[in-house]
C-alpha cells in the first residue's frame, strides 16, 4: 500500500518535470527555470533536520501524512499565476519553497517506514523493489502531464498534478505506524550523525547523484523541446523503464556482494547517459540517453541509501534518510541553479556535458573513500 501510494506522489512530482515549459511560456529563460527548480530543492535542503527529527519523534506514517497534503495542496496554488513571470515572481518562489518542504518530508517518512519493515539481509533488494513506484511515477507523470499541457493548458496540468498526491494520501490511511520515538533517551542528536565518517561519504555521493537528477528533471524539457522533439516523455519512460529493471535484476546481487561491488557500475552508466545526451539530435538518442541513465540510477539510489542505514539503530533512520535524501536535494538545488546559468551562457549541451563528468567524478571520490566503509 506505500509502494501503491508512493506511485501516486512521484506521479505527481513527475508530472511537475514539465513545469519549465509554464516558466517559458510566462516569459522566462533558462537561468529562471534553473531558480525556480533549485529553491524546490534548497528548501528541502534547509529543513531537513527538522524533517529528519520529525519522522523520528512522531512517527513515518504522520509525516507522510502531512507530506501528501503539501503536495496535494501547492500545484493548485499555481492556478493563482497568471500573466508574465515577472508580475508573480516572487510569490512563485516563496510557494516553490512550501512545496520542497512536502518533498522532502514523503522522501525521508516513506523510505524510513519501508526500511523498518523490510528483514535486513534484502535491505538493498527491498529499498529497490520499493524505489520502482517512484520510477514508474516518474515515468506516468510526464506522460500524463506532457499530453495534459497540450490538449487542455496549464490549469488542467496543475489540477492533474494535484489529484495525483491527493489519492496518495487516500490510499496511505489504512496503513499502521511502524515507530514512535517515545523520548529522547539513547537517541543521537541530527548534528552527530551527519558527522560519522560513513555518513558524510555517502551524503558527498549523494549530491553529486542529485546534481544529475537536476540535469534531467529541469533541462531535458525544455531542451527536447528547443531540438524540436514532439514528445520528450520519450525518454523519461525509457529511464524509468531501465532502472526498474535494474532494480529487479540487480537488487538482490547487492545484498549478496556488497554494495561497494556495484556502485562503481552505477556511477559509470549515469554519467555517460548524461553524456550522450550532449549529441542530442533525434529521438534515438532520448531513447538510449534514457536507458543508460535509467540504468544506473537503478543500480546508485538504492545501494547508496541502503549502505547509509544498514546496521543503524531505528530510532535514527529518520535521521540518516533524512540526511541522506538531504545530500540529493543539495545537489539538485546545486546543478538547478547553476546549471541555468550555464545553460544561458553555453547552450543546453554543457549543462549535460558538466552533469555528466560529476557522476564519473562521483566514481572517483567512492574509491577514494572506499576504506570507510569496512
Amino acid at each position: 500500500m506505500m509502494s501503491l501510494a508512493n506511485l501516486f506522489t512521484l506521479s505527481s512530482l513527475g508530472a511537475l518535470f514539465h513545469f519549465p515549459r509554464f516558466i517559458m511560456d510566462r516569459g522566462g529563460s533558462r537561468s529562471d527555470i534553473g531558480l525556480m527548480m533549485g529553491v524546490m530543492a534548497l528548501s528541502a535542503v534547509l529543513c531537513r533536520p527538522w524533517i529528519a527529527e520529525m519522522v523520528d519523534r512522531i512517527g513515518r506514517k504522520r509525516s507522510y501524512t502531512l507530506a501528501c497534503l503539501i503536495l496535494g495542496g501547492m500545484p493548485l496554488t499555481y492556478l493563482l499565476f497568471q500573466g508574465n513571470l515577472a508580475d508573480f515572481y516572487v510569490p512563485l518562489f516563496l510557494v516553490r519553497i512550501a512545496h520542497g518542504i512536502g518533498v522532502a518530508l514523503a522522501f525521508t517518512a516513506s523510505f524510513t517506514y519501508i526500511s523498518d519493515i523490510v528483514p535486513e539481509g534484502r535491505l538493498n533488494e527491498g529499498l529497490g523493489m520499493f524505489g520502482t513506484t517512484a520510477l514508474m511515477g516518474m515515468a506516468i507523470g510526464p506522460a500524463i502531464g506532457e499530453p495534459v499541457i497540450i490538449a487542455f493548458g496549464f490549469s488542467a496540468y496543475f489540477l492533474t498534478a494535484a489529484l495525483l498526491a491527493i489519492c496518495a494520501l487516500v490510499i496511505h490511511l489504512p496503513l499502521p505506524e511502524t515507530y514512535i520515538q517515545r523520548n529522547k533517551v539513547g537517541s543521537s542528536s541530527f548534528l552527530s550523525v551527519i558527522l560519522r565518517k560513513k555518513i558524510m561519504v555517502v551524503t558527498g555521493l549523494a549530491l553529486l547523484f542529485g546534481v544529475g537528477m537536476a540535469a534531467y528533471g529541469s533541462f531535458v524539457s525544455p531542451y527536447g523541446q528547443e531540438r524540436g522533439m514532439t514528445y520528450v516523455s520519450l525518454y523519461y519512460l525509457c529511464y524509468s523503464a531501465a532502472a526498474i529493471l535494474t532494480r529487479i535484476v540487480g537488487g538482490r546481487l547487492a545484498d549478496r556482494v556488497g554494495e561497494d561491488r556495484i556502485l562503481p557500475y552505477g556511477f559509470c552508466m549515469n554519467g555517460i547517459g548524461l553524456l550522450t545526451l550532449v549529441f542530442l539530435n533525434s529521438p534515438w538518442i532520448l531513447v538510449l540517453s534514457g536507458l543508460i541513465t535509467g540504468s544506473g540510477h537503478g543500480l546508485l539510489f538504492p545501494c547508496l541509501n541502503a549502505l547509509a542505514i544498514r546496521e543503524e539503530s531505528i530510532n535514527i533512520r529518520g535521521k540518516i534518510n533524512g540526511i541522506f535524501t538531504g545530500g540529493v536535494d543539495a545537489g539538485v538545488f546545486l546543478g538547478s541553479s547553476t546549471l541555468g546559468y550555464v545553460g544561458d551562457w553555453l547552450g543546453f549541451p554543457v549543462i549535460f556535458m558538466i552533469a555528466g563528468l560529476a557522476l564519473i567524478t562521483g566514481l572517483l571520490v567512492f574509491k577514494a573513500a572506499e576504506p570507510a566503509f569496512h
